[in-house]
């Protein structure tokens, strides 16, 4: 079943209330302040909306998190690229940016048990009549994609769509994935490659700027992230079974990719 469609289904009285019997079972973290680093800069998981509010369902869930396990959270601001580097530092005590659980980022990082599932998929402008899946965008020599140099997106385009050259020059790197919807608007590049909870929320938000074609190119968990050895990942874990669990995480999903309408 698409995500969508699996979201659809969810039951309209689905509630954020947490039952005594899974909040009883959550660690008391005693008032512990921690600082998570977001980008702010992928809707609608973590964004700024009109009025300059940092807002999304990372934000909720987080908020949830903090109330039940007794947490005191602030946040910081940073580019893609240097997020995994200044968690792996002990920089901050977690990041968050609908980052996907890879081997290779589990070298230098704790990843939390996976919070959400999504499929990858291509955004393109609203009247894209060019192509419509992967494979007839490759086969125009003249099409572009933006990527985050890095990021699942861009590995998707390199090995998924194009001809596994990381170098090709028909994907145009941006520092944020922001930019490169941007870069997508103004017709700079043809497609970009994003999962479909982030896809959903620029489509709706775009006025019918924006679309989704073709088929998901691929599956991937997200999860937040800790410096190595961090005592955070238990008492997260627990956190988001929770979630899970008693209907926290439906509801959320909910609110935020069917119910959420950008101002």
């Amino acid at each position: 079943m698409k995500f969508a469609a699996a979201l659809a289904g969810l039951a309209l009285t689905a509630s954020i209330s947490v039952s005594a019997a899974f909040a009883g079972d959550l660690p008391d973290l005693g008032g512990k302040e921690i600082t998570i680093v977001t980008e702010n800069a992928y809707p609608p998981l973590q964004f700024i909306d009109k009025s300059g509010a940092a807002i999304g369902w990372e934000y909720d869930a987080i908020a949830e998190l903090a109330k039940r396990m007794n947490l005191k959270v602030k946040y910081e601001t940073s580019s893609w690229d240097a997020m995994i580097p200044a968690v792996s530092e002990g920089q901050f005590d977690m990041g968050m940016t609908g980052i996907t659980i890879k081997d290779d980022r589990k070298e230098k990082v704790d990843f939390s048990d996976p919070y959400m599932r999504s499929e990858s998929m291509m955004l393109v402008r609203g009247d894209e009549a060019r192509f419509t899946d992967a494979a007839s965008f490759a086969a125009d020599a003249d099409l572009l994609i933006g990527a985050q140099a890095g990021t699942t997106p861009f590995y998707t385009a390199v090995y998924s769509v194009l001809d596994g050259n990381e170098s090709n020059p028909r994907i145009k790197l941006f520092e944020t994935f922001g930019a490169s919807v941007e870069a997508l608007k103004a017709g700079d590049v043809d497609t970009v490659l994003t999962d479909m909870t982030a896809g959903k929320g620029y489509v709706d938000a775009s006025g019918g700027a924006l679309k989704m074609v073709g088929q998901p190119l691929g599956t991937e968990d997200f999860g937040f992230i800790f410096p190595k050895g961090s005592d955070l990942v238990a008492s997260m874990n627990a956190g988001i079974a929770a979630l899970k669990a008693d209907g926290t995480f439906d509801a959320l999903n909910k609110k935020w990719f069917l119910d959420y309408k950008a101002e």
